[in-house]
């Protein structure tokens, strides 16, 4: 025995670039009284598309493409509870031909206390052709922009 189990590890990206509030809602919290681990997910969701609707887009027209996720990763850090206010920070980084990663990092906003890390993996998709395409250019100027 003596082995440990490898564990997920999310270095975070130095600048983010957006930011918004999300309230643990009643519903967020398991039977054990704290933040889910499937409900970090889906606030994650929600800060992406907050994210894309600051500048105009969504997921299904993002500079004239779609976005699909391709993976995710979740780092847990201590927990939340019902009430909390959790800040998620985003940034997006890695571009690739056809996709990037988006991370979020997620703290108390009253307490400072780290509560997660995620990444998701994002392909830019064309929902018509069932395909992929490459980053719109326009997108990846716009990040490239605010990262400065």
């Amino acid at each position: 025995m003596g082995l440990l189990m490898q564990r997920v590890k999310i270095e975070l990206p130095q600048k983010f670039i957006f930011s918004t509030e999300i309230s643990v809602r009643v519903y967020d919290v398991n039977f054990a009284g704290h933040l889910s681990n499937d409900s970090i997910l889906s606030m994650v969701h929600e800060a992406r598309i907050l994210f894309l609707k600051n500048w105009g887009y969504s997921e299904v027209d993002t500079c004239g493409a779609g976005i699909i996720m391709f993976d995710a990763a979740l780092q847990y850090k201590s927990q939340g509870y019902h009430g909390d206010i959790l800040l998620f920070e985003v940034t997006v980084d890695n571009f690739i031909k056809n996709g990037c990663d988006f991370f979020f990092k997620i703290t108390n906003k009253v307490t400072r206390k780290e509560i997660a890390r995620a990444k998701t993996g994002i392909a830019f998709f064309d929902y018509k052709t069932n395909k992929l395409v490459p980053v719109p250019e326009k997108f990846l100027n716009l990040i490239e922009s605010l990262k400065k």
